[in-house]
């Protein structure tokens, strides 16, 4: 198939590329928009009780319940961080009643001052609208800021806006600074990168052409994935797209040149530019297909990795999934046909323009010492290799192991940012639980109204659960709904926490508190639901447990299926699948060693391990696969598996190392994205492929396949000699 593939691409090039060009002009000018979100309970199923509390609040209030939402909360201090006064309070309840609140926001609550009297909050209802949390709707933060910034000038108080739509706001624009340093620093790296290993000014500069095609393409056509199978789109999506498809798309591009250079060295070039270009159009053929098949297999097994996210029972995951296997579908099939027909149409002079030396097997080269070191002693490198491994996955199960945090609020913007400060002040003087209200939903089960007496002995025995905010355990009287349904079937308690509400502690006090306690305090004939923003994050942590014990294994499963089938072997698939696992746990635990230990933090983002899983198990596969596609195609030359390791090394190792690094650059620059998250994904990714390149691929595969011989192939014949065709020229 490949060679027909190859034979397409080099003999009728410029039909490849005008298929291309039309699916690309048809795609991006059809393709549909969808709206993406931020609300982190639109990706949860609705069998988790904070997505049942929703329900049920919605279907009982209808449009009511917008007036149990806060949209944002102003928070107030001296200048100075001078104590606020009585008539401090009075004045912030003049200067907000005195501002034009933007239309997506609604009434504000008095002024309350926190227990040591440095700050005071006043919290501003949201409309129902606005919980979609669109791009208009987050926009209205900024009128909101500059209303508050206008009445309290000249005041000596000043005021911060935190809460659910500035804080969403202002990782929208954390988000969008990060894709532009992220995107500015793929391309110059991708170019400098690929300049000095060619020094070619087209190879420079091809991937950012084609994969930017191939990126209108994919993103056309995710559009109308989510949009046909109704699944829900993340803004998070668009920087890990523009990374996954540079660094695979430069990857592949690179599989295809080493091979296509490769072949033209063994070529003795004619004089002639009839014979040269029938040279040139034979060479292109060939790395068709010879890389084409270990593009293709890599590109499966990624494309296999993404897909089982669909297991998942987050719809963060089910979305991401598929946006990024189609992005990974687009790529392989513009990696075997849109990119040779190219490098065809320009002919090798063009290609490798200004470079005059490329046509030159370099002498000594570096990769060929180490082919021959690894060939003489297998054993050593393998144990060398597996060893590193070995001790760096001890990281993440030893010495306080991975430890998960839920902050993704602190996590996924800049801590400079007014809700940034603004929330830590909050923290810092006791009203940690003061930007997001826990709703109880009592709702009765046999139809009966509730009365009076059970609302009331129900909101006491609420009041006392551990987790609710101090302020509330002292009210007086005790703790009453917030509002009653009309049919009086279901109620509503709204109330802080004493800790911060998207935090590990605040995560505790719903888990280990406030939901124990509501369902045990539910009357005869009742049930109850708690939501809220921070029951969301309960659920999303046993949906994450839910998934690594489905997803990981099926996945693995399947790869090693493909594996299996690419190799026709039966023990060649086992331990490159092991290597890869070894290598997973390792990059978890080289990050858990950086930031856990070395840099302090309480814990790594919950979303770690799944990410980690993406990028570095998904995309580290296709360095094993490129290695071990090469030391067949040797033995079956008739080299025996030393050999076959050593010369396998010194051809794949250069075209490894070179996408090694690219790869691992492109993610790299995920860490100056500047908050938190994208620095600890950065390096957590970077540092992944760098494992699987340069330990696994480079050195751990060949060397157990050496070591293992010719029963790294059964039962199959993998290893046997098969003809080949002779050279031209």
């Amino acid at each position: 198939m490949f060679a027909a593939l190859g034979r397409l691409t080099s003999r009728r090039p410029w039909y490849v590329i005008a298929a291309w060009l039309v699916i690309a002009v048809v795609v991006i000018a059809t393709h549909p928009t969808v709206k993406a979100t931020t609300d982190q309970s639109d990706f949860l199923p609705h069998h988790y009780e904070s997505i049942q509390a929703t329900d049920i609040m919605q279907k009982a209030f209808s449009s009511s319940q917008q007036q149990q939402t806060y949209g944002a909360t102003i928070v107030f201090d001296h200048s100075d961080g001078s104590p606020l006064a009585a008539s401090d309070l009075q004045q912030i309840d003049q200067l907000m009643a005195g501002v034009h609140l933007p239309s997506d926001f609604t009434t504000t609550t008095p002024a309350a001052a926190s227990p040591n009297n440095k700050i005071a909050y006043v919290n501003i209802g949201m409309t129902k609208a606005a919980q979609n949390e669109t791009t208009a709707e987050l926009d209205q933060v900024v009128p909101l800021r500059d209303q508050l910034a206008k009445a309290t000038q000249g005041t000596g108080l000043q005021a911060l806006a935190t809460g659910e739509l500035p804080q969403d706001y202002d990782q929208s624009q954390s988000g969008n600074k990060a894709l532009a340093i992220v995107t500015g620093a793929t391309f110059l790296l991708i170019v400098v990168l690929l300049g000095v290993i060619f020094r070619s000014v087209l190879i420079a500069i091809m991937p950012l052409v084609l994969v930017g095609l191939v990126l209108g393409i994919a993103n056309g056509l995710i559009d109308w994935a989510e949009k046909i199978f109704s699944l829900q789109a993340s803004d998070s999506t668009s920087v890990i797209l523009i990374v996954v498809l540079f660094g695979i798309g430069t990857d592949y591009i690179l599989f295809f040149l080493f091979r296509y250079r490769e072949r033209m060295r063994h070529i003795e070039l004619a004089t002639d530019k009839a014979t040269r270009r029938a040279q040139h159009r034979e060479s292109v053929a060939y790395a068709v297909e010879h890389a084409g098949e270990a593009i293709a297999s890599a590109g499966g097994a990624v494309f296999v990795s993404f897909m089982t996210l669909v297991l998942s029972s987050l719809g963060i995951f089910k979305s991401i999934g598929p946006s990024l296997a189609i992005a990974v579908a687009v790529t392989l099939l513009a990696a075997i046909t849109l990119v040779p027909a190219v490098v065809t149409v320009l002919g090798s002079r063009a290609l490798f323009w200004p470079g005059k030396k490329w046509h030159n097997e370099p002498k000594g080269a570096r990769f060929a010492w180490i082919g021959r070191q690894l060939g003489n002693r297998p054993g050593r490198t393998a144990i060398t290799a597996g060893g590193v491994l070995v001790i760096l996955a001890l990281f993440c199960v030893v010495w306080g192991g991975f430890k998960p945090t839920f902050d993704l609020t602190s996590s996924g913007s800049s801590q400079t940012t007014d809700s940034a400060v603004a929330t830590k002040k909050l923290d810092d003087n006791g009203l940690a639980g003061a930007t997001q209200s826990t709703t109880v939903v009592l709702t009765s089960t046999n139809g009966r109204p509730l009365t009076a007496g059970e609302l009331t002995a129900f909101g006491e025995k609420l009041q006392a659960a551990p987790g609710v905010a101090s302020e509330v355990r002292e009210l007086k009287p005790s703790l009453q709904p917030a509002e009653v349904s009309a049919d009086k079937k279901t109620a509503i308690y709204a109330f802080p926490l004493k800790d911060g509400p998207d935090t590990d502690a605040g995560i505790a006090d719903v888990k280990d508190g406030v939901r124990p306690a509501a369902h045990a305090a539910a009357p005869p004939g009742t049930e109850a639901y708690v939501g809220g923003l921070t029951s969301v994050f309960v659920d999303f942590k046993a949906a994450m447990d839910r998934d690594y014990a489905v997803v990981f294994p099926v996945a693995a499963l399947i790869i090693l299926i493909i594996l299996g089938l690419v190799l026709r072997s039966l023990v060649a698939p086992w331990y490159l699948m092991i290597s890869v696992g070894l290598g997973f746990a390792a990059t978890l635990g080289a990050t858990v060693l950086v930031f856990q230990h070395a840099a302090g933090q309480n814990g790594l983002i919950f979303l770690m391990p799944i990410y980690i899983y993406l990028f570095v198990v998904a995309l580290g596969t296709d360095y094993n696969i490129l290695m071990i596609s090469r030391l067949r195609e040797e033995a079956r030359a008739g080299k025996t598996p030393r050999e076959a390791a050593a010369i396998a090394v010194q051809h794949a190792g250069p075209t490894i190392g070179a996408a090694g690094l690219i790869l691992a650059g492109t993610f790299a620059s995920l860490m100056l994205g500047g908050n938190s998250l994208l620095t600890t994904m950065g390096f957590a990714i970077s540092f992944g492929i760098a494992i699987a390149a340069f330990v696994m691929a480079m050195f751990l595969t060949p060397a157990l396949t050496a070591l293992i011989g010719h029963t790294a192939w059964w039962p199959g014949h993998g290893d046997e000699e098969k003809p080949h065709r002779e050279l031209v020229g």
